[in-house]
């Protein structure tokens, strides 16, 4: 496959904290941006996999809804008013 480059701007906060995550995850940061590209163009969703999604799925019933979690928050916190 050939490459190419490019130049993407990103905030210098969030470039050290990838930065920091790629080492930590024995990986670079063109691997991780190539397989994020990847998912997007294969169609997936790349949040889908992330690993809190993988945790929460499932951890409530396919029978609740938006319309019962706006219940639940308009019960717990009121509506603003």
């Amino acid at each position: 496959m050939e490459t190419t480059k490019m130049t993407v701007r990103v905030s210098r906060d969030i470039l050290e904290q990838a930065k920091l995550y790629a080492q930590a995850h024995d990986t670079t940061l063109t691997r991780l941006i190539n397989a994020y590209l990847q998912q997007i163009a294969a169609g997936q969703d790349p949040l889908s996999t992330a690993p809190i999604v993988q945790r929460l799925t499932g951890s409530l019933s396919a029978a609740v809804g938006k319309d019962d979690y706006r219940r639940h928050l308009d019960e717990k916190y009121g509506r603003p008013g």
